[in-house]
């Protein structure tokens, strides 16, 4: 009886509408709910790089100078570029902006974020602007194909996010998502936000054999030769493409593929690593044959270590032969060149690999070369001759000329980051009986990641690289949106509990928390722990705990909800304990006659990717639900 009831639900949504808000390029995908086994990629963007053929596009956006949204992804990155100086300093830019919400500690509604001019406009407003512009996108393209206007109420949108992100930054991606109109406080289920690594999981295991690259066998992957795999198995997606106006579909079979049959059921695991722009996530999961449930068995870990990191080690080498001091002065006034430098920068990053034996040459805009002559006295060719680093050259067609050893001395601190996190992974007693690895991503389109991570792993499982890897964790949300149920067990990241008072025990509770009322002595500040971090939780799992209030004739119960990533905590002032909920339960106006021993429940629900709670008074059945809020806080 209870599927039923969920499916009458489901059915409201026309179509699962999932976008991979990531920190270089975005997307978004879909699929109508009447025919799953079909996705379909968003339609090709205008625009576009030399040397980076994708169907997502750059997370950049233009506001004007009166800070009303502009233009999102390529037209924004080429209109701010065709500017004159003098404009274009009144123009706010923003690239790379969704770092913002793993790197702020303490983040809230109010953070900020600066563009390139140094100027400063919430984040709040930023990621909103950024979603709405993909709400109309994906609405607009589903009303030219279906030939009549698409509702918004129609769509179920899935947003996905780091699986290492704190809460608060997965929250404030929900409110952002409301200010786009996505969906709304009173109708939160039409939006579900979806961890990275887990929609790249839940993909991962519909792939067949022809549809990826298996590392490690050094056979013909679909008839080349594995030298060519590596370059041309990425642009060859080899899966069946309907054409359809300019959009992408693909076919995914509603089975679980052949790969899973040498899992061995209850004992084999899989690790996802999503590697991209700003962050590497990984996961461990475990497949529950034959309906190919997921159980994630070690909470998701990773670290900032996307390719940004290449970028940043760039940006050092430029400080290095031409000095902090011009380059910083060159992004300031001339921040439309600086973005011409870092587009010529990465094509040519990803001509990197292993075995590459030729230069890679990198053209510096003219801008560059002049403002230097300008600010040093002396041309770009002096600096690199005098700045003895010697796999860097100058040549005379106005390049830098990079040794393929410099290039991947850029990869090497990101990819040893990686490679040192994996293997702590892998050191852990949970995770153990590990039969593959998926590399998916963006950042795992890199030979040179790839190569690291199969020379390093390689013998202890297979290392398997899906086919369109930058699209996996896109066509995983879908999935994901059209089923949410799949992921059955996760691993709680935080320990939760809430702050009560218990009679005070000699001996038992420190002294400084003793408090006399009405003659009755209470230890306060207690943490009463409802569940531990790293406790494995099933979907829609809750915990539920009675509680009685101090004084019987108490009207409003007031139960505060704290969160720590401690496991053991006593009590609520211990250092890493947060506040992140109260359940306000106000019983005036319920009849006069309270019975002497009043009893409040309340109860977590757990497993799910964002946590509810709830209290109930038993005597008069008066209830109230709140979600675990970590920004306002």
């Amino acid at each position: 009886k209870d599927s039923d009831a969920d499916d009458a639900v489901e059915q409201l949504f026309l179509v699962v509408v999932a976008i991979d808000f990531g920190t270089t390029s975005s997307g978004y995908a879909y699929s109508f709910t009447k025919e799953p086994e079909c996705i379909h990629v968003m339609r090709r963007w205008e625009g576009g790089d030399p040397g980076v053929s994708n169907q997502k596009t750059p997370t950049t956006i233009l506001l004007t100078p009166e800070r009303k949204f502009h233009s999102f992804g390529y037209a924004a990155r080429d209109f701010y570029h065709d500017l004159d100086p003098t404009e274009s300093k009144h123009w706010l830019y923003f690239e790379k902006f969704k770092m913002k919400l793993h790197t702020t500690g303490n983040l809230t509604m109010e953070t900020d974020l600066t563009a390139a001019n140094g100027k400063k406009v919430k984040a709040l407003e930023i990621f909103a602007y950024a979603l709405q512009f993909f709400k109309e996108q994906a609405l607009k393209e589903l009303s030219d194909q279906g030939g009549s206007d698409f509702e918004n109420t129609e769509v179920r949108w899935v947003i996905t996010v780091p699986a290492i992100w704190k809460q608060p930054a997965k929250q404030f991606m929900r409110q952002a998502a409301y200010k786009a109109g996505m969906a709304s406080p009173e109708n939160p289920e039409q939006l579900i936000i979806a961890l990275e690594p887990e929609a790249a999981s839940i993909y991962c295991r519909k792939l067949r054999l022809h549809q990826m690259i298996d590392l490690s066998s050094r056979a013909p992957v679909n008839g080349y030769s594995p030298s060519d795999t590596i370059g041309t198995g990425f642009t060859q997606a080899k899966e069946h493409v309907r054409r359809n106006r300019q959009s992408r579909t693909f076919l995914v079979e509603n089975v679980i593929g052949e790969i899973w049959s040498e899992l061995e059921e209850g004992s084999d695991r899989y690790i996802v690593v999503d590697s991209g722009g700003g962050t590497v996530d990984m996961t461990v999961h475990q497949i529950r044959l034959p309906e190919g449930h997921l159980k994630e068995l070690y909470k998701a870990t990773g670290g900032p270590y996307g390719s940004l990191g290449v970028d940043y080690e760039f940006e050092k080498l430029l400080c290095k032969i031409f000095g902090e001091d011009f380059i910083e002065q060159f992004k300031i006034k001339r921040p439309a060149a600086w973005v011409d430098l870092m587009i010529a920068f990465e094509s040519r990053k990803r001509a990197a690999a292993p075995d590459r034996t030729n230069p890679l040459n990198i053209t510096l805009p003219f801008s560059f070369i002049d403002y230097y002559k300008k600010f040093r006295g002396h041309s770009v060719e002096h600096a690199l001759r005098k700045s003895n680093v010697d796999f860097v050259k100058w040549s005379s067609q106005g390049m830098l000329r990079m040794s393929p050893d410099a290039m991947n001395a850029l990869f090497k601190p990101t990819i040893d980051q990686i490679i040192q996190h994996l293997s702590d992974v892998f050191d852990k007693p949970e995770v153990t009986n590990v039969k593959f690895l998926f590399l998916v991503g963006g950042f795992a389109e890199s030979p040179l990641l790839q190569q690291a991570v199969q020379s390093a792993f390689g013998s202890r499982c297979r290392v398997i690289i899906p086919q369109d890897v930058g699209l996996t964790i896109l066509k995983g949300a879908v999935l994901f949106g059209l089923d949410p149920a799949v992921i059955k067990v996760r691993r709680s990241p935080l320990t939760y509990g809430v702050g009560v008072l218990n009679r005070f025990v000699e001996g038992k509770h420190p002294p400084e928390k003793l408090l006399i009322k009405d003659g009755t002595r209470w230890c306060t500040d207690v943490f009463d722990k409802f569940i531990s971090a790293d406790q494995s939780v099933a979907l829609g799992e809750t915990v539920t705990r009675s509680y009685t209030p101090a004084k019987p004739s108490q009207l409003v119960i007031v139960i505060n909800i704290y969160s720590s990533e401690q496991d053991n905590v006593s009590f609520i002032t211990e250092s890493g304990v947060k506040k992140c909920g109260t359940l306000r339960l106000d019983l005036t106006g319920t009849d006069a006659s309270v019975p002497s021993r009043r009893e409040i429940k309340t109860l977590m629900q757990f497993g799910d990717t964002e946590i509810k709670a709830m209290a109930i008074d038993v005597a008069t059945s008066k209830s109230v639900k709140v979600g675990i809020d970590f920004l306002n806080y």
